[in-house]
């Protein structure tokens, strides 16, 4: 073993810190390999940012823009990389949109910290002033902000559009973008105002079509066909649906066992007793006026039978099997129904009550539709359409993003300008609050501040501007007092983004900087990485 680094003497002793070698190697590979993680992703902010393609280990192929997705499927190794990628993932959780920006934040604030380090400051002070930085911008950004109604339904749909323009999807962001709005509004509750649920917006995706035939469907969309075993009827108008959790088939025995049937008497005898047990819940299912049924998948033994299909064929009863055990909580919120777990249960005021079920074909397909559901639950379903499939799933997570903006608006009724602009702003207030500090707080400050430079710096780059001069061009003019300056991509300049309605929720922002800050520190502190095995 080589001996420990001597330390270099320096004037004053106390200000200094002055680290042995290998805990500077491991924070140095710490930062290293979490800024490569960032600069992965760095080039897919933006509206003009690039795609990614990843191919899975499996051979399929996915094709997107979503920050949190592209590090997701990333084999990452290095532990304190790993922890941008569970970043990405607390932002998607938290706020939705910004899974991007959270990482390329993160990663310019460790290169500043780098930077710091090898001046000879403390990682704590750095920790610190971090901390403070983050509670300040916080602060600076919530004064910058604009409040909203949940009333004024343009300014949701600007917010939500603006999210879809970095997506591949962008060009039909003025189809997606109301679409989403609109399925938050409607899944609302007004007893409980600030509390969205996305699960209660079901996305069914469906092969054929462009991304313009998306509908948002009032009721319930099934991506499966009707059973058509025994020329069953396939369109109900007043519809008395029942979700059922039981099987309508033969018995089986408990345990595993052979009945051996001698002479032919006998199994006549067996036949007519399951066309009896069949025909029996049959007439009782019957009785209550039901007249489509809701089958849920079973493990044990078919759900259905084809005699049993053909008896429900004969009674006029619509049927839809093998639906997924996950979704029966959606189905009974959707129709106001209750599941019928068994026979003797079934009840008429169990049933939900409809206008129409049918079945539509679409596609290569067939779904079918449920709507004018009498006394809907707040739940709303979207049927996605694309051309391939890789659209589709890309359609479906710029849509979930879209959605996640609407609900951080619903959460927290505040709005505040993209495009650059509250990243500039925090920048300059932050670098004349740290001309107040005193020591090295103020030194860390002022470095912090220029990490957050990097946004503007990134979307100009993406954008083909130059953008050098674009970000000097903008602290002028927010120095100026233009609060609301951003660059305009698609001008090419820099332009009031407010009124060029790009716009995004307050809780993107400030959970994109708390959470990037609270990552950053976590892997200062770290000196030491120690394996088990």
């Amino acid at each position: 073993m080589a001996a420990p680094a001597v330390p270099q003497p320096r004037s004053s002793k106390t200000e200094s810190y002055v680290d042995n070698k290998r805990k500077e190697d491991i924070r140095q590979a710490n930062i290293v390999a979490a800024r490569a993680i960032a600069d992965a992703v760095r080039t897919s902010l933006g509206p003009k940012g690039m795609d990614k393609m990843i191919s899975t280990a499996s051979g399929e192929v996915i094709i997107t823009n979503d920050g949190a997705t592209i590090l997701n499927k990333m084999e990452v190794l290095q532990p304190a990389a790993k922890m941008l990628v569970e970043l990405s993932k607390s932002q998607d959780s938290a706020a939705g949109d910004g899974t991007t920006t959270v990482v390329v934040i993160a990663g310019s604030l460790l290169k500043q910290c780098l930077s710091l380090l090898s001046h000879g400051i403390h990682p704590t002070v750095i920790s610190d002033s971090l901390h403070k930085t983050a509670i300040k911008a916080v602060d600076v950004l919530t004064a910058m902000a604009v409040p909203v109604e949940l009333s004024d339904r343009e300014s949701l749909i600007k917010s939500a559009s603006t999210s879809l323009n970095s997506k591949v999807v962008s060009q039909y962001s003025t189809l997606l973008a109301p679409l989403a709005v609109d399925s938050v509004l409607s899944v609302v509750d007004p007893a409980k105002p600030d509390l969205v649920d996305l699960r209660d917006i079901k996305i069914v995706k469906k092969l054929g079509g462009t991304v313009d035939d998306t509908v948002l469907v009032k009721g319930l969309v099934f991506d499966k066909k009707v059973s058509h075993a025994a020329g069953g009827p396939t369109r109900i108008e007043n519809a008395k649906i029942a979700v059922i959790q039981f099987q309508i088939s033969p018995p089986k025995t408990d345990i595993e066992q052979s009945i051996i049937v001698s002479d032919y008497t006998q199994m006549d005898r067996i036949l007519k007793e399951e066309r009896n047990y069949i025909l029996g819940m049959i007439k009782k299912i019957k009785a209550t006026g039901c007249n489509v049924l809701l089958i849920q998948k079973s493990i044990l033994r078919d759900a259905v039978t084809d005699l049993s299909l053909h008896y429900l064929a004969k009674a006029k009863i619509l049927v839809i099997k093998d639906v997924e055990r996950d979704d029966i909580e959606f189905i009974t919120k959707t129709l106001n129904c209750l599941p019928i777990a068994n026979i003797e249960h079934f009840r008429s005021e169990k049933l939900g009550y409809a206008d129409l079920v049918e079945e539509a074909s679409m596609g290569d397909g067939k779904i079918v539709k449920i709507t004018g559901i009498k006394d809907m639950g707040r739940t709303a379903t979207v049927l996605v359409r694309g051309s391939n499939q890789l659209v589709i799933d890309e359609a479906e997570r710029s849509l979930h993003d879209a959605l996640c903006v609407v609900r951080c608006l619903v959460n927290k009724r505040f709005l505040i300008a993209g495009g650059g602009a509250p990243e500039i702003e925090l920048s300059r207030q932050l670098g004349a609050w740290a001309k107040v500090l005193h020591g090295m707080e103020g030194y860390c400050v002022r470095s912090f501040a220029e990490a957050l430079e990097v946004i503007p710096y990134t979307l100009a780059e993406n954008a083909g501007l130059n953008p050098i001069t674009i970000v000097t061009e903008l602290r002028n003019r927010h120095a100026q007092g233009e609060i609301n300056t951003g660059i305009n991509v698609r001008k090419g300049q820099i332009t009031n983004i407010l009124e060029e309605n790009v716009v995004q929720p307050l809780l993107v922002s400030t959970s994109a900087i708390t959470l990037a800050t609270e990552c950053v520190r976590m892997i200062m502190k770290i000196d030491d990485i120690v394996t088990v095995r």
